[in-house]
């Protein structure tokens, strides 16, 4: 028996491989099915089953073409009603790959049709739980994302409760779990780093499976203080449930190479978003006027699905060379599947063609405790409220990233705005976005909080974040 976790920190999302005697079961996966499919020729092995645990919000799942390629059987629990032929399991039917089995185990709480796989080794010993978004590692699944249900975010949660102290804490504590996401995910609110642990330590510092929890206290600590999630979640759960276009025909679409002037027409014809997927110093020295950046080198899939609503608007994007494949791979991840191309030859090409460059100001941490102190500007914090109430610059104002748009009347035009995050990454995104809004007084400063914190600019008294 063979058990392979793919874990794909960007999205913090893990799928799994499993082969037994000349047979594989892959659980979760990914929109680009390669992957699988070399792992299954390199053992010589025939893919059986797609087994998924619920309808997937955060990501589209490889489920659909995964099947058409291997003629394996998607499987989901009774509860699913996919638009595409699916084994709907019951709850505790057997399903066997080479020597080994998985138990069907249902786990409705995160969503209605949540289900668990119970690997069961050559010798019927339970060896491990593939728990969707059921169980996390230090965490569990949100009760807020069922797509359609008339259920309360508190009823799906009480349904939680019983899953996990029916089905899944009886098990041995030697059992390892497996689950579908870890830190960065935004399917559960504080999940471990850590992608795998044994069902004994858990229990032992999972705050959600304390065996003197009442259902009360847990559905009370368990939606206490969700955000609000994603706009692309329902929009991926309906892709999951009803289909989607092949990985292939949006990688053809997608890998179009443009001219400067041919990505121009376009952009004019069709209202494309311009996204520039370079570093941020690169951003920041020179774009493509209105262009957005979401650099590809941090959690750019969930940031596109976070900040742009809706998974239909045409994209052509700017890339470092060579890396055209991923950019629109991992848009295809979280449903843009409406890239129409790239700029060929990247900013050297737009230049030579004469076309009209921005930049937009970038300083150090350094320079910004200088300039700060001299100018009356605003100081505009991008980090999650959790992070800002944890520690933040005395006199700064916090204005989340993922809702940026709801503060743009609070955003003075007659004074300079210096822009921060944490790190760099978020700060950048937000200016970008504020200056293709018409804003003209924007200052990124690079390295975020963490340089900030090492001048001598006021900070406030650091807490402990709870999320």
């Amino acid at each position: 028996m063979k058990v392979e976790q793919i874990y794909t920190g960007c999205l913090a999302q893990g799928a799994y491989y499993i082969e037994s005697n000349g047979e594989a079961a892959i659980i979760d996966p990914l929109r680009e099915i390669k992957p699988y499919l070399q792992k299954a020729e390199k053992d010589q092995a025939q893919i059986k089953y797609v087994l998924e645990t619920h309808f997937h919000a955060d990501f589209v799942s490889g489920h659909v073409d995964l099947a058409k390629a291997t003629g394996a059987q998607i499987v989901y629990g009774a509860a699913a009603q996919p638009n595409f032929a699916a084994y709907l399991a019951k709850d505790g039917e057997v399903l066997t790959v080479g020597n080994v089995t998985f138990q069907v185990l249902h786990t409705p709480g995160h969503t209605l049709e949540s289900v668990t796989y119970l690997l069961k080794d050559e010798t019927g010993k339970d060896f491990a739980i593939f728990t969707g978004d059921t169980l996390f590692i230090g965490d569990v699944g949100r009760p807020d994302l069922a797509a359609k249900s008339d259920l309360t975010q508190e009823q799906l949660a009480g349904m939680l409760y019983d899953s996990l102290r029916n089905k899944i804490m009886p098990l041995a504590d030697e059992v390892l779990v497996y689950p579908a996401h870890g830190a960065g995910s935004a399917c559960g609110k504080n999940m471990s780093k850590e992608t795998f642990d044994t069902l004994g330590h858990q229990k032992q510092t999972n705050y959600a499976l304390r065996a003197d929890m009442t259902k009360e206290e847990f559905i009370k600590e368990v939606t206490d203080g969700l955000l609000p999630p994603p706009g692309y979640f329902p929009l991926n759960v309906q892709l999951n449930k009803q289909g989607y276009a092949s990985i292939e025909n949006v990688l053809t679409q997608g890998l179009q190479g443009l001219s400067p002037g041919a990505l121009e027409a376009l952009v004019n014809e069709t209202g494309a978003l311009v996204l520039d997927t370079r570093k941020a110093v690169d951003f920041s020295a020179g774009h493509i006027p209105n262009a957005i950046n979401i650099g590809i080198d941090g959690s750019f899939a969930p940031w596109v699905g976070e900040l742009i609503p809706d998974i239909q608007q045409p994209i052509v994007f700017i890339s470092d060379a060579a890396r055209e494949e991923e950019v629109v791979t991992r848009l295809a991840r979280v449903g843009y599947d409406n890239t129409l191309g790239y700029l060929q030859g990247g900013m050297e090409a737009w230049q030579a063609a004469g076309k009209e460059l921005e930049t937009l100001a970038s300083i150090s941490a350094q320079e910004f405790a200088q300039r700060v102190k001299e100018t009356s500007g605003v100081i505009v914090d991008v980090r999650k409220p959790s992070e800002f109430d944890a520690e933040h610059l005395e006199g700064a104002v916090n204005m989340p990233l993922s809702n940026l748009n709801e503060y743009l009347a609070e955003i003075p035009r007659d004074k300079t705005v210096f822009i921060h995050c944490a790190g760099g990454y978020r700060s950048m995104v937000a200016a970008s976005i504020l200056k293709a809004r018409g804003f003209d007084n924007l200052v990124d400063v690079a390295g975020g909080f963490k340089a900030i914190a090492e001048t001598d600019l006021p900070r406030t008294t650091f807490a402990c974040s709870k999320a």
